[in-house]
């Protein structure tokens, strides 16, 4: 038994768009870039879908920060750089620096 072939999205936006432009039928970009034409509407269908959100206010969605989080990191790291400066002062005796 074959696993499934896994496309990479820039593939598929590239066969989605060569359908959208019309020149060729789902039929022959099928055989052209050897997937099936039920692919070639699902890509394109979603490249319609996900098209309007290029245009949405605001561009890219920023990431959204926990500050509880980052507080949390924060104290890790200074617990962290504490041990390892007790550490390395331990460590002097015994390497002669």
């Amino acid at each position: 038994m074959s696993k499934r072939k896994q496309h990479h999205p820039e593939f598929k936006a590239k066969v989605a768009l060569e359908a959208l432009k019309g020149e060729e039928t789902v039929s022959e970009l099928a055989s052209r870039f050897g997937v099936h034409p039920t692919m070639i509407h699902q890509w394109k269908r979603a490249l319609l879908a996900g098209a309007s959100g290029v245009f949405e206010r605001g561009g890219q969605k920023t990431l959204e920060v926990d500050e509880e989080q980052v507080k949390d990191l924060h104290a890790k790291i200074g617990e962290l750089a504490v041990a390892n400066d007790f550490l390395a002062s331990k460590l002097k005796p015994w390497t002669g620096k």
